[in-house]
């Protein structure tokens, strides 16, 4: 064999080796390009029932539905986007799912927040339902229309906690220095005589700890999320009110996807979605009220506020403050505190 032909016939091998491993590369490169990877950012602890009851089966489900082409990297602890602005960060883009407390973000959510007004939810279930209720029949929906929205959360009640404080009657919080995690609550607050003061959930440990809060206003599932009940040991278990959350996609990523795909989302989104949330904090509540009893903590059950001669007056305040505010926005709020209403009795069964 010639010297000459045998540099050819190298060549042509290596070309052939080189188109082969090109071929190869470009195949994977094309099966990885069929997988859509969303990253879903939310502020709860990686050790929270939130995170993994709730956000981690919705993601193993959506992952297994579409038969991996949907990947689903949840960031938690408020790592991806901040606490606040984290719906904000769905509509523009910088995340692909995000989870928020409406009140969180103050003024931006206005009708959906009546839905947390005192004596419209006794638990996290009935809150879930109305809140998909108030949205699906399209009575807050306008709010939500720069983002694709998933499905709508709810706390159980939130009652008020502190250290070495029992909150008996409204009195008994003037002075104190209370965390407030929405407007409508800071109202109710200020009505009864305390000082709301507005903090990112993740900083009311080291709050409490230097002195910074008296106590806060948080439901259960939170105090134990959070492992506040380290440091509060005087509960007032009263529905003053309840926080909004929702589970959102940013609008362009969810229309990018194809037909079959949407429908695996649209397959996990909604009143299941919502009714799963709710059981799930309604537990964590449970826990963590029976934990707090079980260590002595103080424990003072005010079950109807409204009908309670010291207390009707402050929540019925807050109530007024907070619908006239809404109000003076120019928008119609005593038809969607009626709706909202009449949500509240549906999924009260």
């Amino acid at each position: 064999m010639s010297k000459k032909f045998k540099i050819g016939a190298m060549s042509l091998f290596i070309a052939i080796a080189l188109g082969v491993s090109g071929c190869s590369s470009q195949s994977d490169q094309s099966a990885g390009n069929d997988i859509t990877t969303l990253r879903f950012s939310h502020f709860w602890p990686a050790t929270s029932a939130t995170h993994k009851d709730i956000f981690e089966p919705w993601a193993r489900k959506v992952e297994e539905e579409s038969d991996g082409r949907l990947k689903v990297e949840i960031y938690p602890s408020a790592t991806l986007s901040s606490a606040d602005s984290t719906y904000e960060s769905a509509a523009n883009g910088t995340i692909d799912i995000g989870s928020q407390v409406q009140g969180y973000s103050n003024g931006r959510f206005p009708l959906t927040q009546i839905a947390e007004l005192p004596g419209l939810s006794n638990s996290a279930t009935q809150m879930n339902c109305m809140l998909q209720t108030l949205y699906d029949d399209g009575v807050i929906s306008s709010e939500y229309e720069d983002t694709h929205l998933l499905f709508m959360m709810g706390t159980g009640p939130g009652g008020i906690h502190t250290i070495d404080n029992p909150i008996r009657k409204p009195e008994d919080l003037k002075g104190l220095r209370m965390r407030r995690p929405s407007a409508i609550a800071g109202d109710i607050i200020e009505s009864a005589g305390g000082t709301p003061v507005g903090l990112p959930v993740t900083d009311l440990y080291t709050s409490l700890q230097r002195g910074v809060l008296d106590g806060l206003s948080l439901p259960w599932d939170a105090v134990g999320a959070f492992k506040l009940n380290e440091l509060v040991n005087t509960h007032t278990n009263m529905p003053f009110y309840s926080s909004a959350i929702l589970v959102t996609m940013n609008k362009d990523k969810y229309e990018s996807l194809p037909d079959d795909l949407k429908k695996v989302i649209d397959d996990n989104s909604g009143k299941e979605m919502a009714a799963v949330a709710g059981k799930v904090f309604d537990g964590e509540d449970d826990k963590f009220m029976a934990e707090a009893k079980a260590k002595g903590d103080i424990m003072i059950d005010i079950p109807d506020p409204l009908s309670d001669p010291a207390w009707k007056g402050p929540l019925e305040a807050g109530t007024k403050k907070y619908l006239k505010d809404v109000e003076d926005l120019g928008l119609d709020a005593q038809t969607v505190y009626q709706k909202a209403k009449e949500a509240s009795t549906v999924c009260e069964s």
